[in-house]
């Protein structure tokens, strides 16, 4: 399968659910619209696989995504056998390696990267025995739901951070690709960092890469040799943050807390606890209770976090971040306005963040890549 790893994880036994005997049971039983999954048998573990498009290693994305796989394993014991597959690229061939890890009997399939979402969604109508579960899309279908969070509560948050950091008023931003994901994470970051200053620009490099260190650190150089002092990234290394350590300058991290990596250059970064979530999604498979749907997770229910602060963040920073914190997580608070301006000045009405495709005032850059 070209397949760069494959790890698998056994630990404690616990008892599943009994499945009900399929004989003699009534008509409401075939019902086709029924999206719920059936238990597993109560003599074997249910096996999961993640996969993932970059390195566990990474200390980013893939690995916050693993820290959550491990979080469930360490629950269920040995009543969960885990797969994980790294470094599996976007696109049609995802499509087989989902397929191949339904065939070897994997019940429960978690896809966490964009690119994904077609490819299992063509996995799912051939295995519909197999529950999969797409992360950061919004396709679903009768045995594959779709699982995110408001990142933008944390960008926000984030963006505090840089602009009350920049004296150049200029902060430089790393991004992936231009998706209504990261699209709709600029732009919060840029209403945050507008917040605390209101001069501050966010200017915006594409590098079309998830993970390639080399790529990414070229790209923040690039800023800060325009004049930028604060980097922020929608990218899963460390590359630009150690770019900005190198330079002197501030950085906002993603993901996870990256402080080791450029601890003096260190502001902090939204990040992700995916644990409770994935422990939460094995144990409706176990049971029988999984439906299909969007799960979209936030501050408040903790999917969604602000990281450790740096200590350059100075405490009046921190006290205004921590008082919008709370503000957000009891819902007085909302990211997005609506009506709100684009970067041409005009006013739009603010639709659906999730098919986001413009930027706010104050971003310099494409928002089409």
């Amino acid at each position: 399968m070209n397949l760069k790893r494959w790890r698998v994880l056994a630990i404690l036994l616990v008892a599943f659910a009994l499945v009900a005997a399929s004989c003699g049971g009534d008509d409401d039983s075939d019902d086709s619209t029924d999206t719920t999954v059936a238990a597993q048998p109560d003599a074997d573990p249910l096996k999961v696989a993640f996969v993932h498009v970059g390195p566990v290693a990474d200390k980013g994305w893939s690995w916050a995504h693993d820290q959550g796989a491990e979080f469930m394993a360490a629950a269920l014991g040995s009543g969960v056998e885990i797969t994980t597959l790294e470094s599996i690229p976007e696109g049609s061939d995802a499509q087989r390696v989902f397929e191949d890890l339904a065939a070897q009997g994997n019940k429960l399939i978690f896809g966490t990267s964009f690119g994904y979402m077609d490819p299992m969604l063509a996995a799912a109508e051939n295995f519909p025995d197999t529950v999969f579960m797409h992360a950061t899309g919004f396709k679903v279908s009768e045995n594959m739901g779709n699982y995110f969070g408001a990142a933008e509560e944390g960008r926000y948050l984030s963006g505090m951070a840089a602009g009350a950091a920049t004296t150049t008023n200029l902060i430089g931003y790393v991004a992936a690709f231009p998706i209504p994901e990261v699209l709709r994470g600029i732009n919060a970051f840029t209403l945050g960092a507008q917040e605390v200053n209101p001069d501050a620009e966010v200017q915006v490099v594409w590098t079309s890469t998830w993970f390639d260190p080399p790529k990414e650190g070229t790209a923040a150089e690039s800023l800060l040799d325009a004049g930028a002092d604060v980097i922020a990234m929608h990218q899963d290394s460390a590359a630009p943050g150690q770019a900005a350590e190198a330079a002197g300058a501030g950085w906002v991290g993603y993901n996870t807390d990256m402080t080791e990596f450029a601890p003096n250059a260190w502001l902090t970064a939204a990040i992700w606890d995916w644990g409770p979530y994935y422990l939460k999604t094995a144990r409706e498979v176990i049971d029988g209770t999984w439906e299909s749907g969007f799960v979209y997770g936030n501050m408040a229910d903790g999917m969604v976090a602000i990281a450790p602060f740096g200590d350059s963040v100075d405490q009046a920073t921190r006290d205004l971040i921590l008082e919008r914190e709370a503000e957000i997580k009891d819902g007085s608070f909302s990211v997005f306005s609506d009506p709100i301006v684009d970067q041409d000045g005009a006013s739009r009405e603010l639709g659906d963040i999730f098919t986001m495709d413009f930027f706010v005032e104050g971003v310099i850059g494409s928002s089409s890549g």
